[in-house]
């Protein structure tokens, strides 16, 4: 022990005073963290600038080489050894820190790069006669120097993390840094669609190969972003997406997001932006998740690109060093926004199922001979809903009988359908789902369309309706409970009680009706009568942990969906039961009209459509 102080231990050492060097380098490892997230510090200033037009270069995923050369307003000389200095930014005067309109404002960026690798900055402000350079390797900065650059900023970094070698071992593989830069440079190709990017690996030198190019978007912000959308995301998004555009209380939300058919297995086609800002939030995926409960299973993602626009003020994003993360003053008042967005474009959405899914169906088919018994409607079933259907019918010249039949495998005999004579069914061709012609395997119906064909799969699209009904009449007559014969008390943590009675009254309207008991306990008095005995305390718990991780729940709601559900599929048309015309009919006109009808409860397509175009080009006749 110390001498003089006993109480002061041998090894304790005095505080001091960082330099700046060191300073720098610990800024860098909250920044700086990869390649990528120096590639997005560098992109966002360039935007921040005013850029139409932004190069990116990298060699050896980042680790070797990073350039960003942009066309924007450019650094004056006389300014470039202050943008290297820690907090130094002309994005903010400080004496407002949450009335924020650009995407840097920490002024930590060049510092910190600067500190830990061989950073060069040549830029040309507008207006002047010549442009600057400075260079500053491992935090000792360079004097200032002529320069030649026609306009805008060129920012290059070389040997990241060559002072900190240490860092260097945490790095992953050139293609995995390179997949990371290449994600960082399209989210913000998203956010800016007027804007143009292109990424190059200049890996071995020269002029390298091209990975990325979105080439600047025009017309109005959702044209822009739609056309942007399907350069980065595919077609295949930009076809089977639904325009959001939504505002409550001066929050703006707009993007598109992806029909329920078009989900994915992963996350990995979520993008949200706040002010313009890509950022990963907990609470905006969780109402993305809330407003595409009822449409998917749990081990698919909805894909979506959604923009929340609202004053500066309301929204705070500098909880993280990176600036990935938001916190938003009124968080139930976003997330309720997303919801009944998505929940009210979904609704309007109909019948309406993902293209991808005619794709897939053409791609399965091949030339074959059918097997099993084919259901063509009769005389009777025809007469039932406004006469017979007409077929598009052979020749004779062709060397076919006029009429199609009827043949039945199991006995070999052939029966001849007489040919409709009124044109009754041309009606119901011209509706959306068309005209009943045939039930395939006893539950497949087969429906003719003014320019194509329809198949039906009876099963899911009745499970469906069953299903919507259902959650109509509960919504009508409200979610029966079951109160307790004995009520169950539940010891929990303060802040889990306090999260569990501000959501009471919503968890009432469920059927789900808790109390305070005093201390750190609740007291569960009622549980939804649909859901039978359940384990009620391991639901409040389910319930309390949601809460604290997305800031709402929908445990209970999900779990009473979920009987629903079953309850639908047991009610529904069975698979093996032969269905006559006016039910077929009756069936498609009622997905027409039932919102959601498009997809089973699972998120699978009910129906597929081919068009005449499809067909023609199965049997190669375009």
């Amino acid at each position: 022990m110390n001498a003089q102080n006993p109480y002061i231990p041998l090894d304790r050492r005095p505080i001091r005073q960082l330099d700046d060097a060191a300073a720098n380098r610990i800024a860098a490892g909250e920044v700086v963290e990869c390649p990528a997230s120096a590639v997005k510090e560098l992109v966002e200033n360039a935007l921040d600038a005013g850029a139409t037009r932004i190069d990116i270069a990298h060699a050896d995923g980042g680790k070797t080489l990073i350039r960003v050369t942009d066309d924007g307003h450019g650094i004056p000389a006389n300014e470039l050894v202050l943008a290297l200095s820690r907090h130094a930014t002309s994005k903010i005067d400080g004496s407002d820190l949450l009335n924020i309109h650009s995407f840097g404002f920490r002024g930590e960026a060049l510092p910190s790069l600067g500190a830990v690798g061989r950073l060069t900055i040549t830029s040309r402000f507008t207006g002047s006669p010549e442009a600057a350079r400075i260079s500053v390797n491992g935090g000792a900065i360079g004097p200032v120097e002529p320069a030649a650059l026609t306009a805008g900023t060129m920012v290059e970094l070389r040997d990241l993390f060559h002072a900190t070698p240490a860092r260097l071992k945490f790095m992953r593989t050139d293609r995995a840094e390179s997949q990371a830069i290449g994600d960082v440079v399209k989210r913000l190709a998203m956010a800016e669609p007027h804007v143009g990017f292109t990424l190059r690996d200049v890996t071995g030198g020269g002029e390298g190969r091209v990975t990325f190019r979105a080439d600047p978007q025009t017309g109005d912000m959702f044209d822009a972003l739609y056309g942007r959308l399907r350069g980065i995301l595919g077609a295949d998004f930009t076809a089977n997406t639904m325009k959001i555009e939504a505002e409550r209380e001066g929050l703006l939300l707009t993007g598109y997001a992806a029909l329920p058919t078009y989900s994915r297995g992963a996350a990995v086609a979520q993008f949200f932006f706040v002010n313009g800002r890509p950022v990963k939030d907990k609470l905006l995926t969780g109402a993305l998740r809330g407003a595409y409960s009822d449409f998917l299973s749990r081990d698919r993602h909805p894909a979506v690109a959604l923009f929340l626009s609202c004053d500066p003020e309301r929204v705070d994003v500098n909880v993280h060093p990176a600036k990935s993360e938001v916190r938003f003053r009124e968080p139930g008042l976003a997330r309720g926004l997303i919801v009944s967005a998505l929940k009210h474009a979904l609704a309007e959405a109909g019948h309406r199922a993902s293209t991808t899914v005619s794709d897939a169906t053409l791609g399965a088919m091949r030339p074959e001979i059918p097997q099993g018994r084919v259901y063509q409607m009769d005389r009777a079933s025809q007469s039932a809903l406004h006469g017979a259907y007409q077929f598009q019918q052979p020749t004779q010249q062709d060397g076919f009988q006029e009429g199609f039949t009827d043949f039945d495998h199991a006995s070999g005999r052939v029966e001849p359908v007489p040919s409709a004579s009124d044109g009754a069914s041309a009606l119901d061709e011209a509706l959306p789902l068309g005209a009943a012609r045939a039930q395939l395997h006893e539950n497949y119906i087969v429906a003719q369309t003014k320019d194509g064909m329809i198949l039906v799969d009876a099963h899911a699209a009745h499970e469906r309706l069953v299903y919507e009904r259902l959650k109509t009449q509960m919504a009508e007559k409200g979610v029966a409970a079951q109160t307790l014969l004995i009520p169950e008390i539940i010891e929990m943590s303060a802040d889990d009680i306090s999260r569990l009675l501000t959501a009471a009254p919503d968890l009432t309207e469920l059927g789900l009706t808790i109390e305070p008991f005093g201390g750190n306990a609740i007291c569960v008095r009622e549980t939804p009568a649909i859901l039978g005995e359940v384990d009620a305390r391991a639901m409040i718990e389910d319930i309390a942990d949601e809460l604290a991780d997305l800031g709402q729940t929908q445990t209970v709601k999900d779990r009473i969906e979920a009987i629903l559900s079953r309850v639908a599929c047991h009610g529904s048309v069975r698979t093996g039961r032969r269905m006559s015309a006016p039910e077929m009919n009756a069936l498609l006109r009622e997905m027409e009209a039932t919102p959601h009808s498009g997809q089973c409860n699972h998120g699978r397509p009910t129906y597929v459509e081919l068009k005449m175009s499809d067909i023609e080009r199965l049997f190669g006749r375009t």
